[in-house]
This record gives structure tokens, sequence and C-alpha cells, in this order.
């Protein structure tokens, strides 16, 4: 390779459009190489993997379609369904009326947390006093927290220095609460618990979730397996949009000429005018030039926190449910995958564990039993069905640890080297690690990448916090 496609010098001295390379395509690589392209650029992407999509993808196993994980939404992750919509799969996704999640308990009755259609955080309340999940007495105080975690400034720094759990603590909450309701939230969006996670990040999720509009956090998932919902139909969009897809292709190295910049691969080299880095935190400094980030800004300090899935196939339904949430149970979050996986017998559950450190480790085949007993547990009607089959996918750096501190490690979209920008969940966008962190990094990479490139006009817009139930209700 001697340069990406379509640009012979940089924009603003030769008029041509702007050269761009976008080293990762998960979802913040595609959503910066569809804006850029949106946007007149001329563009490459470049994927180390043999498929689009990071870490969302699919595979064969058994004769059922699997996701790697269980990935949902909101209702607020606007800018994840704007890129729904660009890339053709917005008819691929259920998106709720309204919030309605069934808690369970072994050996206890089930409970919910459903909204009502009155304004927020009204629009929770008959349902948390109605939480048997948890006794009266804590219920009574769930007004106290929220209250006082709808008030804070999330852009206080000092929200970041503390956890999640140790706020609760000195607002009322003890570990019943903490447990049976924080956690069900806090736990699938920070990927942490409440113990750990910093407030900053809980905050986050519970104002923009909850707390601040009534239809934020209607919760939506995909229909159809998520290697097509994002690899193959990004695919599809990229090169309809004239973008040049280069998989199975790691980039070693970006340098920084006078004038440009030079993307080493193993296959050669590429130069551009722009570049767009959206790797993971882990490996994101290996390719970065000298000087590129400011000293105290180290994306290998994030860490990482593991997300391991269990998946069982039944030969018989066991549940109704299209998902459940799980307290006091390894079984954190339970979704039915059947028709999604193709399966023609039985029921497919995908069992999701986050922040399961004590998981990592452990043979599949304990796993697999384990979480067998736990929806047995859960399910009646799995106590006489048989196992057909399980299996265990584990993600070890599925995002980075958003503990105490974490903040600081939050790279910013511009580096310290113009025309060199970061995308990736673990980004400073304000959001914990989402597939909406990075679609909305990928966004501002994009703009901030042309900027420097020239180019004034046909920015991609940036993204409103604000869901917007008219447009949003149109995904079903």
């Amino acid at each position: 390779m001697t340069g990406v496609p379509g640009m012979a010098g940089p924009s603003g001295t030769s008029g041509r459009a702007p050269q761009i390379a976008v080293v990762g395509g998960g979802l913040a690589g595609i959503s910066a190489a569809l804006a850029c392209a949106d946007a007149g650029a001329a563009v490459t992407l470049f994927e180390k993997r043999k498929h689009l999509g990071g870490l969302t993808w699919s595979f064969s196993h058994d004769g059922l379609s699997m996701d790697n994980g269980q990935h949902v939404f909101l209702r607020c992750c606007t800018a994840y369904l704007d890129f729904l919509g660009r890339i053709g799969s917005a008819d691929d996704v259920e998106l709720q009326d309204r919030l309605d999640v069934t808690v369970l308990r072994p050996g206890v009755a089930q409970a919910s947390l459903r909204r009502d259609r009155v304004r927020a955080p009204l629009h929770l309340a008959r349902s948390l006093l109605g939480y048997g999940i948890i006794p009266f007495g804590a219920r009574a105080r769930f007004a106290q927290a929220a209250l006082a975690l709808a008030r804070l400034d999330l852009d206080d720094p000092a929200l970041d220095n503390e956890t999640f759990e140790a706020w609760l603590v000195r607002h009322g909450q003890g570990p019943e609460a903490i447990s049976g309701l924080w956690d069900v939230i806090c736990l699938p969006t920070v990927n942490l618990p409440a113990r750990e996670a910093s407030l900053a990040m809980a905050a986050k999720v519970f104002q923009t979730g909850l707390l601040t509009e009534s239809s934020a956090g209607d919760i939506g998932w995909s229909r159809v397996p998520l290697g097509l919902l994002h690899g193959e139909r990004a695919a599809t969009a990229l090169r309809k949009d004239g973008v040049a897809v280069r998989l199975e292709e790691e980039i070693q190295q970006v340098r920084r000429g006078e004038s440009s910049f030079t993307v080493q691969a193993a296959g050669g080299e590429a130069h551009a005018d722009g570049v767009v880095v959206a790797l993971p935190h882990y490996s994101t400094e290996n390719v970065l030039p000298a000087g590129a980030l400011p000293a105290h800004v180290r994306p290998s300090e994030l860490g990482s926190s593991p997300i391991v899935n269990v998946h069982v196939h039944f030969d018989r339904r066991v549940t109704d449910l299209p998902f459940v949430a799980g307290i006091g149970t390894v079984a954190q979050w339970v979704f039915d995958r059947t028709e999604s996986s193709g399966a023609g017998t039985g029921q497919y559950l995908a069992v999701s564990m986050s922040a399961a450190d004590k998981y990592a480790g452990a043979r599949p085949a304990d796993l697999g039993a384990q979480i067998t007993e736990a929806l047995r547990d859960l399910f009646p009607r799995a106590k006489e069905a048989k196992v057909l089959s399980t299996f265990v996918t584990k993600e070890l750096h599925a995002t980075f640890r958003a503990s105490p501190g974490s903040s600081a490690h939050r790279a910013s979209t511009r580096t310290l080297l113009p025309g060199l920008v970061l995308a990736g969940a673990w980004t400073a966008t304000g959001w914990p690690p989402t597939m909406e962190s990075a679609v909305r990094s990928g966004v501002s990479a994009a703009r901030a990448v042309l900027v420097a490139a020239g180019q004034r006009s046909g920015l991609p817009p940036l993204t409103s916090d604000r869901p917007q139930p008219g447009k949003l209700q149109e995904v079903k």
C-alpha cells in the first residue's frame, strides 16, 4: 500500500476531499468512517479481524447462531439508534413501548420495574413501592436517594472520587436495596457493582436513563444475531458509501509526517491527512506516535472488567419472558434468544454476567452446570426440562474498569497531534462503556478529524442526550 485511495494530497492545499484513515472496525470506528464518508472524505477503514462490529459478533455452534455477548440499549441511546438507522438495521430491533423489567429472586415472588405514563421521576414511584424483592422499609427510602442522585452535577469531577455504594450508604441505602435494586441497573450498564463503580458513571446512567425523561429507560434489543445487525449491515453501508474496508489488516504504528500521517500495516504503508484510532483502551498506546497523549493520560491504566455469557439450550420452553433480571443468583440477566438463533426446537437462553472476574477463569463445564441449576431455580418449568447443550463465551477485556479515578485516563477525542484523533467507548464521552458511548465517540472523532483536515462544511451533527420519543418510537 502506498496511500489511501481517493487522494493525492492534504485538503486545503489541493482542494481535494480529505483523505482519512480509520483504525479499528468496532462501532466507534464504523461510526467515524460513515460520518467522514457522508461529509465527502475519502475513507479507508482497517480492521484486524475477519469481521466488523468489534465486541458485538456472532458465531455458529450446534446449529445455533449465537452472540458472543448480550447487548441491550435504552431509548436515550440516541446516537446508537441513529447508527442503526444509518446502516439499515432499524427494523431489526425491538424497543419497549415503556420500561418493563421482570425481576426474579429464588424463593421470592417476582417483582417488576415498570414505568407509568407520567413525568419522571414519578413514573417509577408506584412500581418501586410495590417492589417486593426487598423489604418495605428499604423501599420507602428509595426516593431519598433517587432525588439526591437527580440533583448531582455530572460535570463535577469530584463524582469520580468515590464509589457509588459509598454515596448510596450516605443517602440511606442498605445492602438489600443496593443489591436488590441499584445493582440491577448498575451492573449491566457500568459493568461493575456499586461497591466498585465510580459515582460519576452510575450517576450518568441513572440521571440520563431513569430520572430525567420518563421514556428514556425503555429497553431495546436485537431480534437478529448481532453479527448481522452490526457487522454485516455496516460492511454493506460502508462499501455503498465508498469506504475502502480492509479486513484482517492489523495496524502496527501510526507515524506523523510533515504534512500527513503514515499508517503502518503488516502489508505496507498508507498515507492520510487525518487518522482516527478507534482501538480498545489496552492497545491504543501501542500504535500512537510519541507525544500524542498528555503525560498523565494512560489508557492502559484503565484496567478491564470482563463479561461472561453462558448459553443454555433446553428441549422445551421454560419461560415466556423475553428477558429477566436475577437477584440473589449467578444468573444476573437472562435473555430468550430462541428465535434469533434459529433454534428449531426447545428454548435457547443466554445468561449474561457482568463484572465477572470470579467466573473468568472457571471451567466452561462447571459454569454450564452452575448456570443450569440457577435457571432451574428461577424458572419452575426448567426443573423438568432436558439440557441439550451449554456453551460459554468470555470477553476478558469487555470494557474498561469504570472505578473511581478512571476519568483521568479517558482520553479526549483530540490528541496533542492535530489530525490524529481517538474514538472508542473508553474515551471521554461522559457515558459508561456502552454501545452508545462507542457511537458517540466515533461521531465526535469524525468531526474533529475533518476540521483538522481543513473541512468546515458537511460536518456530522452532535448528538443530544435527550430521547426523542416521536422519532425513536418508530424503531419497533
